[in-house]
């Protein structure tokens, strides 16, 4: 894609794939992180694996590239600030805002799921590191989740309320 227009038609061509929202949060020599990504899918049952891809142009790239444990958070739809904070805005977790247990990596507290992971494999594809984890631990619950369609927020309802 050479000129502008290619790439915003291309973005918005992307953007008609409605996705779920996830923090990945991790420890790192800084402190507790996290960062919102929309790239998140399940690879295989057996072994149960995952995976998500980091911008490789992301300030955080290096603190999670390097990570060995990782947590990945489906929020729930009453999360949307926590997704914006994540995304843009200040990314270390305050210790209120997880609990841990050395060494799994921090979990959030309001969380639909959660996948605690051990870095299986990265790869680097195009402007992305592709990260492939192992899941070790997880938890869910019931509840609505955050959706991400056309550059807007939505909701998905869990079929097994109401």
């Amino acid at each position: 894609m050479s000129d502008a227009l290619d790439r915003r038609s291309y973005r918005r061509a992307l953007g008609a794939f409605s996705t779920g929202v996830c923090v990945v949060t991790a420890h790192t020599p800084e402190g507790a992180f996290g960062i919102t990504v929309n790239s998140f899918t399940s690879v295989s049952l057996n072994p149960p694996l995952i995976l998500w891809c980091l911008d490789e142009g992301s300030e955080r790239h290096g603190l999670f590239a390097a990570a060995e444990r990782f947590a990945v958070h489906v929020l729930p739809v009453e999360d949307r600030e926590m997704s914006d904070r994540f995304a843009w805005g200040v990314c270390r977790l305050s210790q209120d805002e997880f609990d841990t247990a050395d060494p799994a990596p921090p979990r959030l507290k309001n969380a639909l799921a959660r996948l605690d992971c051990i870095a299986e494999q990265r790869l680097s594809m195009g402007d992305h590191l592709t990260i492939v984890g192992r899941v070790l631990d997880f938890d869910s619950r019931s509840g609505d989740a955050l959706t991400y369609f056309r550059g807007r927020y939505g909701t998905a309802a869990d079929p097994h309320e109401g």
